[in-house]
């Protein structure tokens, strides 16, 4: 298949650049996997699609506020995008100015409390840092760093919160698992009360989520690797729900791609960690997943060719057509869609 043919027209204005007032109220469109109907909803209105029995799997992972802005100590600013860990206070980063963040380099954030000293160049124009600080790095980064939002949105984050989901909990993401952001913590009491079970999973979302397909056969695209994990008592309440005839569902395309890495052929979970470069693309017999919550994606993306494996690249362009003669929100802070 070509990357193309999973390519749609999107006005400008419809790519959502700050997330509603209330997260629950964004818009839910419904998608039937097989026949292809759709149906128009609001995402409080997800209990009356679910049943006793279902189960829903999260992506608990929560966003580093990764983006700092400094200045060299001659005065110049810049700015430093945090991506990989590599201990001892030292991370691979993108850089801004290139050419002035060479080996030997210094920066400096906010009232100095955060020192950076670039090391070495690396691949892809990346650079290897290495922070000072006193304390603990990550408080150091609530205080300092600002969300490292994707290409798209030109707004300036008001609220960090409004980033990160309300059940975020392992810090590691360079990017929100942002099918996960219209839940709230009522919306999630009504689901419990109703029998739905809930689980959670890890997967840190990588910057590569945002890299475009430039392959003309979509066979022929690498795809980026991200660091995920499941517990044993995930893996439990998934064979559980499967064994008694309740669905899976999935809250977002990074829970579908955890669950569907680490599943036995025939479906079964046990506790995994390790990294994923799955991709799953139109033909792909799911193993786990029978639905999926997840946002609308960008034309010719990983992620759309995902939703087409599930429920047809037919039917899911029509339905993205259908949400922009109605108007819905798209990308990270937009609207919802359910497949079923």
């Amino acid at each position: 298949m070509k990357t193309t043919d999973f390519d749609y027209q999107l006005p400008q204005e419809l790519i959502a650049q700050t997330p509603l007032e209330r997260r629950d109220a964004s818009r839910l469109m419904t998608l039937d996997k097989v026949t292809g109907q759709i149906g128009h909803h609001h995402f409080y209105d997800l209990p009356q699609f679910l049943r006793p029995g279902d189960c829903l799997v999260m992506n608990d992972s929560r966003v580093l506020p990764a983006r700092l802005i400094g200045h060299r100590p001659t005065g110049g600013a810049c700015e430093v995008l945090l991506l990989t860990d590599r201990g001892a206070g030292r991370w691979e980063c993108l850089v801004r100015p290139g050419r002035k963040l060479r080996p030997g380099a210094q920066v400096i954030f906010g009232d100095g409390q955060l020192t950076a000293r670039i090391e070495e160049e690396l691949d892809d124009g990346k650079r290897l840092v290495r922070f000072d600080y006193e304390g603990i790095f990550l408080e150091v980064l609530e205080q300092l760093g600002r969300m490292p939002l994707p290409p798209y949105i030109k707004a300036e984050l008001q609220d960090n919160e409004r980033y990160q989901t309300v059940y975020s909990k392992v810090v590691g993401s360079a990017a929100a698992p942002t099918a996960g952001l219209h839940f709230t913590p009522e919306l999630l009491e009504q689901i419990r009360n109703m029998g739905v079970r809930e689980c959670w999973v890890t997967l840190h979302v990588g910057l590569g989520t945002f890299r475009p397909v430039k392959a003309e056969d979509i066979q022929d695209h690498e795809m980026h690797s991200e660091f995920c994990q499941i517990s044993q008592e995930t893996a439990d309440v998934i064979n559980e729900t499967r064994r008694s005839g309740g669905r899976v569902i999935c809250v977002g395309t990074t829970s579908c791609r955890t669950i569907e890495s680490f599943a036995a052929q025939d479906g079964t979970m046990s506790a995994r960690s390790g990294w994923t470069n799955i991709f799953i693309y139109p033909g792909y017999r799911f193993k786990v997943m029978d639905a999926l919550i997840t946002n609308f994606h960008l034309p010719q993306s990983t992620l759309i060719m995902l939703v087409s494996a599930l429920a047809g690249r037919e039917h899911v362009l029509s339905a993205y057509e259908e949400a922009v003669r109605e108007r819905y929100r798209f990308f990270s802070f937009g609207d919802a869609m359910l497949i079923s």
